[in-house]
């Protein structure tokens, strides 16, 4: 499908050869092909790429996700004698009628959270728990183990921050405005000033 002439509405455009277990979808959102997605929200607006893999996550609106990137990778039990899947998914090697609850309850617990309006570079990986703050930057290839702060771009391996897209008080302001919560409508009234200097929308919405 050209991306000059698909059409997103009130449900969720899922391509082809997605797999999605347990999971919500936002207005004008989008799954991209070979997904599989578990246990995740894809807030308003947001869509991934190809070959992308979300387990366990909570993802903001208006987020950005490149190709083959992978959220919330889940762990194998290494603080136990052996690594391997039979120590959790008992019934699948006949050792027992009932695989491991606890285990997979404890993997479920474990949320990523990405905040709005964010992007997600080609390749990224994002471990379980992290916080990646509103309006952030994951650079291709990294691989992010601690905290993304709001509107931080952050690259390498493992992910370091390198600089903030805006000055600290531009982030507050836009923080405070919270543009990704205005309505579909709103937006669409003031899509023009989504192309104006970062300087001049803050000074249009932001209240002093």
């Amino acid at each position: 499908m050209n991306i000059s002439n698909k059409k997103l509405g009130k449900d969720v455009l899922l391509h082809d050869n997605t797999n999605i277990k347990n999971c919500d979808f936002g207005v004008y959102t989008e799954v991209g092909m070979f997904n599989f997605l578990e246990n995740s929200t894809l807030g308003d607006y947001s869509y991934t790429g190809q070959f992308c893999f979300l387990q366990n996550t909570i993802v903001g609106k208006f987020s950005n996700i490149a190709a083959m990137v992978r959220i919330g990778p889940t762990d194998h039990p290494y603080d136990r004698p052996s690594l391997h899947h039979f120590t959790y998914r008992q019934e699948m090697y006949g050792f027992n009628n009932n695989d491991d609850s606890e285990f997979f309850n404890h993997r479920q617990a474990r949320v990523t959270s990405i905040g709005h309006d964010t992007w997600i570079g080609h390749g990224a990986i994002i471990s379980p728990e992290i916080t990646v703050g509103h309006g952030a930057v994951i650079g291709a290839g990294a691989v992010v183990t601690k905290d993304v702060a709001p509107y931080a771009i952050v690259v390498g391996v493992p992910a370091k921050e390198i600089k903030k897209r805006f000055s600290d008080e531009v982030i507050t302001a836009l923080l405070e405005i919270k543009w990704w919560d205005w309505s579909h409508d709103l937006i669409k009234n003031r899509i023009q000033d989504f192309h104006l200097s970062i300087e001049e929308f803050v000074s249009l919405y932001h209240q002093n």
